[in-house]
């Protein structure tokens, strides 16, 4: 019993202490997303190498970045999302440290490519959505913008600083450091990491414990969630998409976070500071607005979590993409030598709009799959970087074609209005259940 006068402190609930780990490890992993950008006219001038290989390096990390995801959901059921956590991480450290010793440009491509797309796909979007959905049972929306956030705050973290060293000493040592971020956090992750509330004799925050008799009616009424999974992560990853491609709601999804990827990871996140470089800004002020980026995501995604929780999020969808199709359409009047008052307001607006689409998209994932909301997530993610890396590709090209992104920047606004339009109209449909095998006689 507590000392009279004394006042009892509240315990903090595990599952929060979980959040903020993989937070961390989200920030840890984001360095790389913020490296092809700064990086890119460094190389050019050392190896002479041209945008469109470039682009093809940072094409092949979105592909595997996206195509990894649902195949990381399936193995964090299976091996626990500690140990698939600490294994990317290593992943990244180790693409982002062996580019320093890269001489020919088929060497970016696994480095850049194979090493730390791989790695960076297994702490995709696909991450938060799994800690939110294994550790909460309230307020997910907001834990999976918070999450999300962990991006843009790496971003943020690491962006201006790999922008000076990229210029003095050199880009080297811009990818040491993202090594050394991505590294530093594994300790964190393998200590503190759960991989579900058991393991730490809790409950997912906002549960409550039933009353005895209803727990053990509930528990002879619904099977084991696991009972019909497959132990084998490729082909439950498979299974998963073999059935959610019979639901609509599922490739309206896909095609909107296709969208998305294209006009963020893909064009944006790559091509905004080689087309600021083209109008005559330097680099350095360049990064350093894709970093008031990073600072307005960070409001954006947890307002956008925050508003999951409370309003239809397919009609935030359509708001989402339709406000970034307009800063898309006048971005080429924007960019010029010197920063605008103009110019702050769309980094602010995009900012703010960056990924606020992951919370709602994941809330319709989970509302209507179920127990395999977290794998169809990882399968629509999957989508969103297939799209970012034909942008980032495509982009590339134009710009070798024609000297200038007008007509890349001009066609994903047109893109956006698509996806605005395709997720108004996303239909509800009935939540898809996992088929639960009937018990041998």
């Amino acid at each position: 019993m507590s000392a009279p006068g004394r006042i009892r402190r509240r315990r903090l609930h595990p599952a929060w202490i979980v959040a903020a780990v993989a937070f961390l490890a989200l920030v840890g992993a984001a360095g790389f997303r913020a490296a092809p950008g700064v990086l890119m006219v460094p190389l050019q001038q050392e190896f002479g190498w041209s945008t469109t290989v470039l682009s093809a390096a940072v094409s092949i990390n979105l592909v595997l970045f996206g195509l990894t995801a649902p195949f990381a959901a399936a193995l964090m059921e299976r091996f626990g999302i500690r140990a698939v956590t600490a294994t990317a991480l290593v992943m990244i450290g180790a693409g982002s440290a062996l580019t320093v010793l890269v001489t020919q440009s088929w060497q970016i491509l696994l480095t850049w490519g194979l090493l730390i797309g791989l790695g960076t796909g297994s702490m995709a979007l696909v991450f938060a959505a799994t800690i939110a959905n294994t550790w909460f049972a309230k307020s997910r929306g907001l834990v999976i913008g918070i999450l999300t956030a962990g991006s843009a705050a790496g971003q943020l973290v690491f962006l201006p600083f790999i922008a000076m060293l990229a210029q003095d000493p050199g880009w080297r040592q811009a990818s040491l450091l993202i090594a050394a971020g991505a590294l530093a956090v594994v300790p964190l992750v393998l200590k503190f990491l759960k991989n579900s509330p058991a393991d730490v004799g809790a409950l997912p925050y906002g549960e409550t414990e039933p009353e005895e008799g209803a727990a053990s009616s509930a528990a002879a009424a619904v099977p084991a969630v696991d009972s019909g999974r497959s132990s084998n992560a490729a082909v439950r990853a498979l299974q998963v998409l073999k059935r959610a491609s019979r639901v609509r709601t599922f490739w309206a999804l896909v095609a909107g976070f296709a969208i998305c990827g294209a006009t963020t990871n893909g064009l944006i996140g790559t091509h905004f500071i080689p087309s600021a470089h083209d109008h005559g800004m330097p680099e350095t002020t360049a990064a350093g607005l894709l970093a008031v980026v990073g600072i307005f995501d960070i409001l954006g995604t947890i307002a956008s979590g925050w508003l999951t929780d409370r309003y239809n999020p397919k009609v935030l969808l359509a708001v989402y993409y339709q406000f970034r199709g307009i800063g898309l359409l006048v971005l080429p009047l924007l960019l010029s030598a010197a920063v605008q008052p103009s110019m702050i307001v769309f980094v602010v607006i995009y900012g703010l709009d960056w990924v606020a689409t992951v919370p709602p998209t994941a809330a319709i994932c989970r509302k209507t799959f179920g127990a395999d909301g977290n794998v169809v997530f990882g399968w629509v993610f999957a989508a969103h970087q297939l799209g970012a890396a034909a942008a980032a590709l495509g982009a590339g090209a134009l710009r070798d074609a024609t000297g200038e992104y007008t007509y890349a920047w001009f066609g994903a606004a047109a893109m956006c209005t698509i996806a605005a339009v395709i997720s108004a109209t996303i239909r509800k449909d009935k939540e898809v259940k996992e088929p639960v095998p009937v018990a041998a006689a």
